[in-house]
Protein backbone atom coordinates (compact mmCIF):
# COMPACT_ATOMS: atom_id res chain seq x y z
CA UNK A 1 0.00 0.00 0.00
CA UNK A 2 1.08 3.57 -0.69
CA UNK A 3 0.39 6.59 1.49
CA UNK A 4 -0.27 10.13 0.35
CA UNK A 5 -1.14 13.09 2.57
CA UNK A 6 -4.46 13.87 0.87
CA UNK A 7 -7.45 11.95 -0.47
CA UNK A 8 -6.86 9.87 -3.60
CA UNK A 9 -9.76 10.10 -6.06
CA UNK A 10 -8.71 7.89 -8.97
CA UNK A 11 -6.06 5.41 -10.10
CA UNK A 12 -4.93 4.04 -13.46
CA UNK A 13 -2.54 1.22 -14.35
CA UNK A 14 0.32 1.85 -16.74
CA UNK A 15 -0.22 0.15 -20.09
CA UNK A 16 3.51 -0.49 -20.61
CA UNK A 17 4.81 -1.40 -17.14
CA UNK A 18 2.86 -3.85 -14.98
CA UNK A 19 4.39 -2.45 -11.77
CA UNK A 20 3.51 1.17 -12.42
CA UNK A 21 0.36 3.09 -11.56
CA UNK A 22 -0.77 6.69 -11.35
CA UNK A 23 -3.04 8.23 -8.72
CA UNK A 24 -4.58 11.69 -8.46
CA UNK A 25 -5.29 13.61 -5.31
CA UNK A 26 -7.35 16.20 -3.49
CA UNK A 27 -4.34 18.52 -3.38
CA UNK A 28 -4.39 18.75 -7.19
CA UNK A 29 -1.36 16.51 -7.71
CA UNK A 30 -0.71 13.28 -9.62
CA UNK A 31 1.61 10.60 -8.24
CA UNK A 32 3.43 7.88 -10.18
CA UNK A 33 4.14 4.76 -8.12
CA UNK A 34 6.30 1.73 -8.85
CA UNK A 35 5.35 -1.42 -6.95
CA UNK A 36 8.78 -2.93 -7.57
CA UNK A 37 10.67 -0.03 -6.00
CA UNK A 38 10.02 2.34 -3.18
CA UNK A 39 7.30 3.56 -0.84
CA UNK A 40 7.65 7.09 -2.23
CA UNK A 41 6.24 8.12 -5.59
CA UNK A 42 8.67 8.12 -8.53
CA UNK A 43 7.22 11.41 -9.66
CA UNK A 44 4.72 13.97 -8.38
CA UNK A 45 3.04 16.42 -10.74
CA UNK A 46 1.52 19.44 -9.02
CA UNK A 47 -0.12 21.71 -11.59
CA UNK A 48 -3.88 21.49 -11.09
CA UNK A 49 -5.08 24.25 -8.76
CA UNK A 50 -7.97 22.25 -7.28
CA UNK A 51 -8.78 18.57 -6.68
CA UNK A 52 -7.50 16.22 -9.39
CA UNK A 53 -10.48 13.91 -9.72
CA UNK A 54 -9.76 11.68 -12.70
CA UNK A 55 -6.72 10.05 -14.27
CA UNK A 56 -6.41 7.61 -17.19
CA UNK A 57 -3.55 5.99 -19.13
CA UNK A 58 -3.84 5.90 -22.93
CA UNK A 59 -5.21 2.66 -24.36
CA UNK A 60 -3.80 2.75 -27.89
CA UNK A 61 -0.36 1.37 -28.66
CA UNK A 62 0.83 4.51 -30.44
CA UNK A 63 1.58 6.56 -27.34
CA UNK A 64 2.19 6.46 -23.61
CA UNK A 65 0.17 9.39 -22.31
CA UNK A 66 -1.82 10.15 -19.19
CA UNK A 67 -4.81 12.49 -19.03
CA UNK A 68 -6.09 14.06 -15.81
CA UNK A 69 -9.27 16.00 -15.08
CA UNK A 70 -9.72 18.47 -12.25
CA UNK A 71 -12.20 20.55 -10.32
CA UNK A 72 -10.24 23.53 -11.72
CA UNK A 73 -12.24 22.90 -14.95
CA UNK A 74 -9.16 21.83 -16.94
CA UNK A 75 -7.82 18.56 -18.29
CA UNK A 76 -4.08 18.07 -18.58
CA UNK A 77 -1.96 15.81 -20.76
CA UNK A 78 1.15 14.13 -19.33
CA UNK A 79 4.00 11.99 -20.62
CA UNK A 80 5.28 10.04 -17.57
CA UNK A 81 8.83 10.47 -18.88
CA UNK A 82 8.51 14.28 -18.83
CA UNK A 83 8.50 16.36 -15.64
CA UNK A 84 5.63 18.69 -16.53
CA UNK A 85 2.33 18.63 -18.42
CA UNK A 86 2.47 18.68 -22.21
CA UNK A 87 -0.80 20.56 -22.67
CA UNK A 88 -3.81 21.98 -20.81
CA UNK A 89 -7.35 21.66 -22.20
CA UNK A 90 -9.78 24.44 -21.32
CA UNK A 91 -13.44 24.81 -22.22
CA UNK A 92 -15.50 23.15 -19.52
CA UNK A 93 -17.52 25.57 -17.43
CA UNK A 94 -17.79 23.26 -14.44
CA UNK A 95 -15.88 20.66 -12.46
CA UNK A 96 -14.43 17.80 -14.56
CA UNK A 97 -15.36 14.49 -12.97
CA UNK A 98 -14.13 12.01 -15.57
CA UNK A 99 -11.50 11.86 -18.34
CA UNK A 100 -11.31 8.66 -20.39
CA UNK A 101 -9.11 7.79 -23.40
CA UNK A 102 -10.67 6.33 -26.51
CA UNK A 103 -9.65 2.66 -26.85
CA UNK A 104 -9.77 3.10 -30.65
CA UNK A 105 -8.59 6.55 -31.71
CA UNK A 106 -5.02 7.58 -30.78
CA UNK A 107 -4.80 10.90 -28.96
CA UNK A 108 -8.56 11.19 -28.38
CA UNK A 109 -10.22 11.41 -24.97
CA UNK A 110 -13.64 12.22 -23.53
CA UNK A 111 -14.48 14.29 -20.46
CA UNK A 112 -17.63 14.52 -18.33
CA UNK A 113 -18.41 17.61 -16.29
CA UNK A 114 -20.63 19.39 -13.83
CA UNK A 115 -21.46 21.79 -16.70
CA UNK A 116 -23.84 19.04 -17.96
CA UNK A 117 -21.73 18.26 -21.05
CA UNK A 118 -19.71 15.40 -22.49
CA UNK A 119 -16.78 16.69 -24.51
CA UNK A 120 -14.44 15.01 -27.01
CA UNK A 121 -10.85 16.24 -27.36
CA UNK A 122 -7.91 15.58 -29.68
CA UNK A 123 -4.43 16.01 -28.17
CA UNK A 124 -3.14 17.38 -31.49
CA UNK A 125 -5.46 20.40 -31.28
CA UNK A 126 -5.89 22.56 -28.17
CA UNK A 127 -9.62 23.31 -28.54
CA UNK A 128 -12.55 21.03 -27.88
CA UNK A 129 -13.53 18.81 -30.82
CA UNK A 130 -17.15 18.16 -29.87
CA UNK A 131 -19.51 19.36 -27.14
CA UNK A 132 -22.51 17.14 -26.31
CA UNK A 133 -25.19 18.61 -24.00
CA UNK A 134 -25.65 15.18 -22.47
CA UNK A 135 -27.93 15.73 -19.44
CA UNK A 136 -29.80 18.49 -17.67
CA UNK A 137 -27.72 17.65 -14.59
CA UNK A 138 -24.10 17.19 -13.61
CA UNK A 139 -22.41 14.39 -15.60
CA UNK A 140 -20.25 12.34 -13.22
CA UNK A 141 -19.00 9.54 -15.47
CA UNK A 142 -18.44 8.50 -19.07
CA UNK A 143 -16.96 5.55 -20.95
CA UNK A 144 -16.23 4.45 -24.51
CA UNK A 145 -17.72 1.32 -26.07
CA UNK A 146 -14.94 -1.18 -26.71
CA UNK A 147 -16.55 -2.34 -29.99
CA UNK A 148 -17.71 0.92 -31.61
CA UNK A 149 -15.39 3.92 -31.80
CA UNK A 150 -18.35 6.32 -32.14
CA UNK A 151 -20.32 5.15 -29.09
CA UNK A 152 -20.00 6.53 -25.55
CA UNK A 153 -22.14 6.32 -22.42
CA UNK A 154 -22.68 9.01 -19.77
CA UNK A 155 -24.01 8.69 -16.21
CA UNK A 156 -25.41 11.67 -14.34
CA UNK A 157 -26.98 13.14 -11.23
CA UNK A 158 -30.40 12.79 -12.94
CA UNK A 159 -30.11 8.98 -12.32
CA UNK A 160 -29.98 8.18 -16.06
CA UNK A 161 -27.43 6.57 -18.35
CA UNK A 162 -27.37 7.81 -21.95
CA UNK A 163 -25.63 6.44 -25.03
CA UNK A 164 -24.17 8.85 -27.59
CA UNK A 165 -23.21 8.29 -31.23
CA UNK A 166 -20.57 10.88 -32.16
CA UNK A 167 -21.89 11.01 -35.73
CA UNK A 168 -25.29 12.26 -34.56
CA UNK A 169 -25.44 13.92 -31.14
CA UNK A 170 -28.93 15.42 -31.39
CA UNK A 171 -30.55 12.46 -29.63
CA UNK A 172 -29.12 9.75 -27.37
CA UNK A 173 -28.95 6.25 -28.88
CA UNK A 174 -30.33 4.81 -25.64
CA UNK A 175 -31.50 5.98 -22.22
CA UNK A 176 -31.32 3.58 -19.26
CA UNK A 177 -33.45 4.32 -16.21
CA UNK A 178 -33.60 2.53 -12.87
CA UNK A 179 -31.09 4.08 -10.50
CA UNK A 180 -32.71 6.20 -7.78
CA UNK A 181 -29.75 8.46 -6.98
CA UNK A 182 -26.84 9.95 -8.91
CA UNK A 183 -24.79 7.54 -11.05
CA UNK A 184 -21.17 7.75 -9.99
CA UNK A 185 -19.41 5.41 -12.45
CA UNK A 186 -20.31 3.63 -15.67
CA UNK A 187 -18.21 1.13 -17.63
CA UNK A 188 -18.72 -0.76 -20.88
CA UNK A 189 -17.95 -4.48 -20.90
CA UNK A 190 -14.65 -5.50 -22.53
CA UNK A 191 -16.33 -8.70 -23.79
CA UNK A 192 -19.82 -7.69 -24.97
CA UNK A 193 -20.58 -4.77 -27.28
CA UNK A 194 -23.93 -3.89 -25.69
CA UNK A 195 -23.28 -4.72 -22.03
CA UNK A 196 -22.43 -2.14 -19.37
CA UNK A 197 -22.26 -1.76 -15.60
CA UNK A 198 -23.05 1.23 -13.41
CA UNK A 199 -22.89 2.11 -9.73
CA UNK A 200 -24.66 4.79 -7.79
CA UNK A 201 -25.27 6.72 -4.61
CA UNK A 202 -28.36 4.48 -4.29
CA UNK A 203 -25.91 1.79 -2.97
CA UNK A 204 -26.51 -0.50 -6.00
CA UNK A 205 -24.50 -1.86 -8.91
CA UNK A 206 -26.57 -2.50 -12.04
CA UNK A 207 -25.87 -4.44 -15.20
CA UNK A 208 -27.50 -3.46 -18.48
CA UNK A 209 -27.80 -4.67 -22.07
CA UNK A 210 -28.95 -1.68 -24.11
CA UNK A 211 -29.86 -3.90 -27.10
CA UNK A 212 -32.67 -5.61 -25.16
CA UNK A 213 -36.27 -4.32 -24.78
CA UNK A 214 -35.85 -4.67 -20.98
CA UNK A 215 -32.24 -3.53 -20.66
CA UNK A 216 -31.78 -3.90 -16.88
CA UNK A 217 -30.25 -7.36 -16.42
CA UNK A 218 -29.45 -7.34 -12.70
CA UNK A 219 -29.39 -5.09 -9.63
CA UNK A 220 -26.78 -5.97 -7.03
CA UNK A 221 -27.50 -4.65 -3.51
CA UNK A 222 -24.44 -5.84 -1.60
CA UNK A 223 -23.20 -2.41 -0.52
CA UNK A 224 -24.54 -0.51 2.46
CA UNK A 225 -23.11 2.87 1.44
CA UNK A 226 -22.52 5.03 -1.65
CA UNK A 227 -21.03 2.92 -4.44
CA UNK A 228 -18.42 5.22 -5.96
CA UNK A 229 -16.45 3.11 -8.42
CA UNK A 230 -16.31 -0.12 -10.36
CA UNK A 231 -14.41 -1.76 -13.21
CA UNK A 232 -14.71 -4.92 -15.26
CA UNK A 233 -11.90 -7.46 -15.43
CA UNK A 234 -10.11 -7.77 -18.77
CA UNK A 235 -9.10 -11.34 -17.90
CA UNK A 236 -12.21 -12.91 -16.39
CA UNK A 237 -15.41 -12.04 -18.24
CA UNK A 238 -17.55 -12.69 -15.16
CA UNK A 239 -15.61 -10.53 -12.74
CA UNK A 240 -16.36 -6.96 -11.65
Amino acid sequence: SFDWNDGLFDVTWSENNENMLVTCSGDGSLQIWDMAKTKDPLQVYKEHTLEAYSVDWSQTRGEQLVVSGSWDQTAKLWDPAVGKSLCTFKGHEGVIYSTIWSPHIPGCFASASGDQTLRIWDVKTPGVKLVIPAHQAEVLSCDWCKYDENLLVTGAVDCSLKGWDLRNIRQPVFVLLGHTYAIRRVKFSPFHATLLASCSYDFTVRFWDFSKPNPLLETVEHHTEFTCGLDLSLHNRGQV
